[in-house]
């Protein structure tokens, strides 16, 4: 019973490990096949003339891919199915005295298909993202050259379009520069104006307080000359009255003088 036993967990042991080797091989030819997907779909980005054999080995890719996904996924579960057994025969009560060699290998089996199933898992999740990627690329690519292809006259227009636009701005901006220039010298000649004004009405002040001092000056001057010809009219006609009374008796000497003297006291009291 206990060689049954052994074979029984040797036969395992043999499945799990051809299934590894399998999977293991499986997995490096899967990886290769992501890497090639992703670096045809660049060649075919550079070269847009050779369109047809790249998309053909792409189709081909995706077939293959499909095909090595369900090998893995069958292999991984014929492994998982062999990892099942190993655990069931180590819980047999007959096996009791080498279960703690039996777990050690049967846990570094779990190990090693844990391992290869996210290594799986992640290259077919990468595989899909680059596809998905790419042909969203070319989706965009080929609607961008529809576009050029059919409306290179609209684009025309769009383009003497934009360049109008941006015509009428740059002379909305010069106009707004202008303008702001406007204001500024309205500015400047507003404040000169007030200036000038508080200038004119100082001017006005001073000329309003000066001719009053000038009047009363020409009346002083005018009033001199007045007196000087008062004076001198006075001098005259007593030097006339003298000397036609020297000619005369005293008396009339006496008279003169008394007139002379007479008139030069109502000179000094004007």
């Amino acid at each position: 019973m206990a060689g049954g036993s052994s074979n029984y967990w040797e036969d395992l042991r043999k499945q799990a490990r051809q299934l590894e080797n399998e999977l293991d091989l499986k997995l490096v030819s899967f990886s290769k096949l992501c890497t090639s997907y992703s670096s045809s779909r660049d060649g075919r980005r550079g070269d847009s003339s050779s369109d047809t054999a790249p998309l053909l080995n792409n189709s081909t890719q995706d077939r293959m891919f499909e095909t090595m996904s369900v090998e893995i996924e069958q292999l991984l579960a014929k492994l998982t199915g062999v990892n099942d057994k190993m655990a069931e025969y180590t819980s047999s009560p007959a096996v009791t005295s080498l279960n703690a060699a039996l777990m050690h290998t049967l846990q570094r089996h779990r190990d090693i298909l844990q391992d290869y199933t996210h290594e799986f898992h992640k290259t077919k999740a990468n595989f899909l993202a680059i596809r998905e990627r790419e042909d969203l690329l070319g989706s965009v690519r080929k609607d961008i050259e529809t576009y050029k292809s059919g409306s290179g006259v609209n684009n025309r227009r769009t383009e003497l379009f934009l360049k109008e636009h941006e015509h009428l701005r740059n002379s909305d901006r010069l106009m707004d520069d202008t303008i702001s220039i406007a204001m500024a010298t309205k500015e400047n000649m507003t404040s000169q104006r007030g200036m000038l004004k508080s200038i004119q009405s100082r001017v006005n002040t001073l000329a309003n307080r000066f001719p009053a001092i000038n009047n009363l000056i020409q009346r002083i001057n005018l009033r001199k000359r007045r007196d000087s010809l008062i004076l001198g009219g006075v001098i005259g006609i007593c030097t006339v009255l003298l000397c036609s009374t020297l000619s005369t008796d005293g008396g009339q000497c006496c008279e003169g003088i008394v007139t002379l003297r007479w008139c030069h006291q109502n000179l000094n009291s004007d």
